[in-house]
């Protein structure tokens, strides 16, 4: 992502106040084509879409809702692409996931199943 200029250039090269130049990035964050980002900066949403920034572990959760109870879970190679995360990082949240009782035990040649949905609290928690 493009990152905007700082607020303090906004204000030098604007001749702008604090208030005025942080209502410009409101309304840019507003319209969905900016959003905050660590660090007091701000940067350019692509395609108008914001940056999904729950735990890996939450969104493969979701997924799990998606698929359904009974059905083939994807690869952690697959769910890597997916969700632009490493391989070590999708397995340890997998690894979670088992241990919650949600998904089957995966191993190499093996397909994982959904065991069961996750509770609220156990989204919560993870």
């Amino acid at each position: 992502m493009t990152e905007l200029p700082r607020l303090a250039d906004v204000m030098r090269d604007h001749d702008v106040s604090r208030g005025l130049a942080l209502r410009a990035f409101y309304v840019l964050r507003d319209e969905g084509l900016a959003e905050s980002a660590p660090g007091a900066r701000w940067r350019v949403i692509r395609g108008g879409e914001s940056e999904d920034r729950r735990p890996l572990v939450d969104r493969i959760a979701a997924l799990i809702e998606q698929v359904g109870v009974g059905s083939e879970f994807p690869s952690a190679s697959a769910l890597s692409s997916r969700f632009d995360a490493s391989r070590p990082t999708v397995s340890k949240a997998l690894a979670k996931l088992e241990a919650a009782g949600l998904l089957s035990a995966g191993g190499q040649g093996k397909v994982r199943t959904v065991r069961a949905l996750p509770s609220r609290q156990e989204r919560s928690q993870s």
